[in-house]
């Protein structure tokens, strides 16, 4: 599995979605996929683009986690668990 820590990275450098999604030329509906994980694929266009503006390398945007690893790649939150 491929885990997108774009939330994450957006999250350290103080950005909005809205403000990223207009850096790289995308929509946020489409960012929203990314961070999400619901992506198939990523242009490398766009990925060089993520990390033009993150200011970070392909391997902080993507990360590989083994199927074993993959339940807990995004936990559940309590807040989301109760509805």
């Amino acid at each position: 599995m491929i885990r997108v820590n774009i939330d994450r990275l957006l999250g350290e450098r103080g950005m909005s979605v809205s403000d990223f999604a207009d850096a790289i030329g995308i929509t946020p509906a489409n960012v929203a996929v990314l961070k999400n994980g619901r992506a198939r694929a990523i242009r490398f266009t766009t990925l060089e683009a993520i990390c033009r503006v993150l200011n970070c390398q392909p391997a902080d945007v993507l990360e590989y986690l083994p199927e074993e690893d993959a339940s807990a790649s995004y936990p559940i939150d309590e807040a989301d668990a109760a509805g």
